[in-house]
């Protein structure tokens, strides 16, 4: 079989993963389920091993690391650093190699510092309008953004890309694989976020299959690679 039919085969058959420990997981379910791709509720760390990209959704970025415990942490920052991640709001605290008020521990997927809870309590939530600077036809063009206990970024690497603004803040960034919203693209009618994620994802199955053609190991295989033991579960 040509490697053009088996690139557009794993189009296809992406499956993309939502953490389903705690926050509105659900959403996102729609909402990429909306969009053609096959999801897959994330609980157990080994469900990593099937899945070709993650949402992060948003809840609370401690309570997250208390749910994967030090195994699942581990399990989640090899996956970060290897296949295609998107953090909303917690989800974006967690894949900060940098977080503030307070400090506390990250993935380090994206080189910025993230303030938590910078936008104020759960009564001073807002639905404002920003701008998706980058990804489709709508480029550079009025994007609604709901924020909800939002953290900020406050810090960006010179390696990551922005996506979106409001304001003079920076909203949604890029580096690599993973990508980060500090707001809940999931519950606006806009689905252009998602989207950006999604090209991200076909765009690292297709690299995935162009290196096993050649005969490297793939994502997966390197996913799988032996390491430390520990209890299988979050």
């Amino acid at each position: 079989m040509a490697a053009s039919t088996q690139e557009n085969d794993s189009q296809e058959n992406m499956k993309i993963g939502v953490l389903a420990l705690q926050g509105d997981f659900d959403a996102h379910r729609r909402r990429l389920e909306e969009l053609g791709a096959e999801v897959v509720l994330v609980k157990k760390p080994q469900q990593l091993d099937e899945i070709d990209g993650l949402v992060i959704p948003g809840g609370e970025s401690g309570t997250f690391l208390k749910l994967l415990g030090e195994t699942g942490f581990e399990k989640l920052k090899q996956f970060v650093r290897l296949k295609p991640t998107f953090g909303t709001c917690a989800g974006a605290i967690l894949l900060a190699s940098e977080v503030e008020n307070p400090k506390q521990r990250g993935l380090g997927a994206i080189d910025m510092r993230i303030r938590r809870n910078a936008y104020g309590r759960q009564l001073d939530s807002s639905i404002r309008e920003g701008k998706l600077l980058t990804g489709l036809n709508g480029s550079g063009s009025p994007l609604e953004m709901v924020f909800i206990r939002a953290p900020k970024i406050e810090r960006v690497g010179k390696d990551v890309e922005i996506v979106a603004m409001e304001g003079s803040d920076p909203v949604v960034v890029r580096q690599g694989r993973a990508m980060a919203s500090t707001f809940h693209p999931e519950l606006s009618d806009d689905t252009r976020v998602h989207r950006v994620f999604l090209d991200m994802a076909h765009e690292a199955l297709l690299e995935e299959t162009r290196g096993v053609f050649r005969g490297g190991p793939s994502l997966s295989d390197e996913l799988n690679r032996p390491r430390r033991k520990g209890k299988d579960r979050f």
